[in-house]
């Protein structure tokens, strides 16, 4: 008999993000189903969904942004320094520095009746610790996205302090291995393939649909962004744009 053939590192990695995403339905549920009443209590009370992470997790703050079939209400908190395109060496040593997530804090407030997102795969670094710390102090709902396994392991940087799992008010574990890369090549030193995008973005979505059936469920409609590649889309996302000086910042 021909054996069968393995499967590649590609497809390995594809299995596994799929594995991952498959697992928030049920042991991840009870969390995603916590932070989708979080997210829906705030926008009833027209509060605003703020969004931050640092370095490769700032695009789960982008992903929920002006995203069509996406909220209106939502403020990312992008600060240029902390992204990979303005220097990769500086973004590490950036979230890591102490007193920089009060300084963003004084530029974006947040209010009581907000909430924030907060999404860091270790879930160590100041920045993103002390932004969600005084954010939880001044009142408003924090919802973390990390990997539990990374936070807890050995093997993690000391970062001398409370992690973030243990100050959010809601935690979703996104799974992933310590050191976020999932797939070992034989013949190769290191592990490759980061999954904490991919199941960070399906966990923030995840969160906001449940929220925005909550909502309908109340009575409330909420302010969705619609595709501008689709006829009439400019024109209805040019009138939310108008009511909302928010989404335009």
């Amino acid at each position: 008999m021909t054996a069968e053939p393995q499967p590649t590192a590609g497809q390995r990695y594809l299995r596994e993000v799929a594995r991952l995403v498959d697992r928030l339905t049920a042991e991840e549920w009870p969390s995603i189903d916590r932070a989708a009443d979080l997210v829906a209590d705030a926008l009833a009370r027209d509060g605003t969904i703020h969004v931050f992470g640092t370095g490769h997790s700032h695009m789960l703050a982008e992903e929920l942004f002006y995203r069509a079939g996406g909220l209106v209400r939502v403020r990312p908190i992008l600060f240029e320094g902390l992204m990979l395109h303005a220097g990769a060496e500086l973004s590490t040593s950036l979230e890591r520095l102490p007193g920089l997530g009060a300084a963003l804090l004084a530029d974006h407030p947040i209010a009581g009746d907000d909430i924030l997102i907060a999404a860091s795969n270790s879930g160590g670094n100041a920045v993103v610790r002390e932004l969600a710390q005084a954010v939880r102090e001044g009142g408003t709902p924090v919802i973390a996205i990390v990997s539990r396994q990374h936070a807890a392991s050995r093997s993690a940087r000391e970062s001398g302090t409370r992690n973030l799992r243990d100050i959010a008010d809601v935690v979703v574990d996104n799974g992933g291995s310590v050191g976020d890369a999932a797939i070992d090549i034989p013949g190769f030193d290191r592990t490759v393939g980061p999954t904490s995008t991919a199941v960070g973005a399906a966990v923030i979505n995840a969160i906001v649909v449940e929220a925005i059936e909550r909502l309908v469920g109340r009575g409330v409609q909420p302010e969705v962004f619609m595709s501008s590649n689709v006829a009439g889309g400019d024109e209805a996302n040019a009138g939310l744009l108008d009511g909302d000086d928010r989404a335009r910042r």
